[in-house]
């Protein structure tokens, strides 16, 4: 068994706009293999990158800086979970009971099962991660991804970007925005 997805993310319509800036997500689940996600983001000039730390650490309200995150559903199940990866190393993991509902960390994951590393290169950043599921799903157990960013600009600017935007607000939680199927 073998997933793989690539797709571009496109920036909330609110009337801010980089045009230049790029996100492509890269992604690859395999059977008894961490899912692997990679995001590639192009033209940075603007972007305003948390610095790395050399010791990575579980934080909070990591959305309110240029942060990547991805959401995992299982089908028919009002439960999901939430993955925050900034450029900085600092990392979190929430699931919820139901949409925006009962939001707790969720404890099964600690650094080791979560790998990311980023690398700002001259005008692109990359960002990649391999996230073991078997914490919190079965191998072969489909699940439903969403994937979105949030880039915040030197100019204070924040574009919230994701693979489609269901609804007149920018919510990465929203059902409809989970339109990747893992198997």
């Amino acid at each position: 068994m073998s997933n793989i997805a690539v797709c571009n993310l496109v920036p909330f319509p609110s009337g801010i706009v980089d045009s230049n800036l790029k996100i492509a997500v890269f992604i690859n689940r395999r059977l008894n293999r961490p899912c692997g996600v990679e995001y590639m983001v192009e033209n940075i000039e603007n972007l305003l990158i948390p610095p790395a730390y050399h010791k990575c650490r579980r934080t909070h309200e990591l959305w309110k800086e240029t942060c990547f995150e991805f959401f995992l559903r299982l089908p028919n199940s009002p439960q999901y979970w939430e993955f925050n990866l900034s450029p900085s190393g600092d990392w979190n993991v929430y699931h919820f009971d139901d949409y925006r509902k009962g939001m707790k960390e969720e404890t099964r994951y600690t650094y080791p099962q979560l790998l990311f590393a980023s690398i700002k290169q001259e005008d692109a950043l990359i960002l990649t991660g391999q996230i073991d599921l078997s914490a919190i799903v079965s191998p072969k157990q489909v699940v439903e991804m969403a994937v979105s960013a949030v880039t915040k600009f030197k100019n204070g600017d924040i574009i919230y970007w994701a693979l489609t935007h269901p609804d007149k607000e920018a919510d990465f939680h929203h059902r409809d925005s989970f339109t990747i199927t893992l198997d």
